[in-house]
């Protein structure tokens, strides 16, 4: 009798003809530490250049090869507002090499990369360095508006009298600092506000939030004790012993997890430390080609990045709800389905966030009544999502994140076989962002 026949999935390509390939050569990113540890004391532009430090070290391409950087960024620090140009000076790009820094809160490194990509396509150049950078141990806390009127009013007095004069006008209350907040400013809400509302909405719940967030702290720890973090690249800290791995991945127990308090809203609320993102610092940097030009340097590219899309929606409600909204316009666009994604990278701001894209993604109603779409696009399996943690445990450095979630896609894909990742995030404004990323063949 003859053996069944095996039924493999067929092979899409997704090249699209007078259209140039666009690779991923390789990444790489420093370790991703808790704000106020081991880069308390550094500025930005030194994780930024540590990172494409590490990248030229793993790459070995020639600084004069590139053609442009830029870099995301979210808080910026004043003295170096466009971080990506200070950096490459730093890491000795020539000064003739032109670089800038983009700005979408935590998609702002995958903005990055498709301005890159973008300038590749249209045949403006054919190497460019994507990346990005937080600092969230040393964010800009500014002076009181009446404050920092009473200073420039008083640089430009040029008598004692008109001096004098402003100076009696002081208040104590001046002195009351300005401090950022991860608050909408359209709508005063903080991040984790929303997404304890986001979860009640979608009916997760507090142990739900806490065993997703516990699984992704035990595959970080997983996939760091097996080497599968390859993209992290040491970083010798001045003054200090060299960082070599992230340093918030923490598997606890959710008898411990169950004992905190809600962080946002109390004292109902399912949000709490345990079950959300930290202040993270780090840096993430990617070599992107147009696939012939890699071929002829002799490099082997990682992947492609194929079809990418932004979304936007009302940021009251649907602050956190981009993966949903992204997710199936871009399958469209690339003519795939939920069923070939091979690795799934979904941005973990907080695991109600998660959660309840998940359900969203997977409700004819939603979709119907709120996307203006036929039927759901379906909810990832889990056994192909965030398999080497996310940023619940690896963190978060908002500027920085976007890069992890491609490389960690691109080396998922190499390492299981498959032919197709998806990468998916939400972002402050209620924007939000996925790419399709395409395995190199072998």
């Amino acid at each position: 009798m003859a053996a069944p026949a095996v039924q493999t999935k067929s092979k899409k390509t997704l090249a699209k003809p007078n259209i140039r390939n666009i690779v991923v050569v390789d990444g790489v990113r420093i370790p991703f530490l808790q704000s106020g540890t081991s880069y308390k004391e550094l500025m930005p532009h030194d994780l930024a250049r540590a990172a494409l430090l590490g990248l030229l070290h793993r790459t070995s391409v020639p600084k004069d090869v590139v053609d442009y950087l830029v870099f995301g960024t979210v808080i910026q620090e004043v003295k170096t507002s466009n971080v990506a140009r200070e950096a490459a000076l730093g890491a000795g790009f020539s000064d003739k090499t032109p670089a800038h820094t983009v700005t979408m809160a935590c998609i702002s490194s995958n903005q990055a990369m498709t301005t890159g990509v973008s300038l590749i396509a249209s045949g403006q150049f054919d190497v460019v360095v994507a990346g990005g950078v937080e600092l969230m141990s040393d964010i800009p806390i500014r002076h009181s508006r009446k404050m920092r009127k009473m200073m420039l009013d008083l640089n430009k007095a040029k008598t004692l009298g008109q001096r004098l004069s402003l100076i009696s006008k002081f208040r104590l209350n001046f002195l009351s600092p300005e401090l950022p907040a991860v608050a909408e400013f359209s709508t005063s809400e903080t991040m984790g506000h929303s997404a304890d509302r986001l979860a009640a909405a979608f009916a997760v719940s507090r142990s739900e939030q806490d065993e997703y967030a516990l699984r992704s702290h035990s595959l970080a720890k997983k996939a760091q004790d097996e080497g599968l973090l390859s993209d992290v690249v040491p970083f010798k800290v001045p003054g200090k012993d060299t960082v070599l791995k992230d340093n918030g991945i923490r598997p606890s127990s959710l008898e411990q997890m169950a004992k905190l308090k809600p962080a946002f809203i109390k004292p109902y609320g399912t949000v709490t430390a345990a079950n959300s993102s930290f202040l993270t610092d780090g840096a993430s940097a990617v070599l992107i080609m147009a696939e012939e030009k890699a071929l002829a340097m002799g490099y082997k590219p990682k992947a492609y990045l194929r079809d990418f899309i932004y979304v936007s929606q009302d940021p009251k409600d649907q602050l956190l709800l981009g993966p949903t909204y992204a997710t199936p316009k871009v399958l469209e666009k690339a003519g795939l389905t939920m069923n070939d994604i091979d690795a799934f990278e979904f941005h973990e701001a907080f695991s109600g966030q998660i959660l309840a894209n998940l359900k969203a993604m997977d409700s004819d109603w939603f979709a119907q009544n709120y996307m203006g779409r036929k039927a759901k696009v379906g909810s990832p399996p889990l056994e192909k999502f965030n398999n080497w943690g996310g940023s619940l445990s690896l963190g978060h450095p908002f500027g920085a994140t976007g890069c992890r979630l491609v490389m960690t896609a691109a080396n998922r894909l190499r390492k299981e076989g498959g032919q197709y990742g998806l990468v998916a995030a939400c972002a402050a404004g209620g924007q939000g962002h996925a790419m399709i990323v395409e395995a190199y063949p072998k």
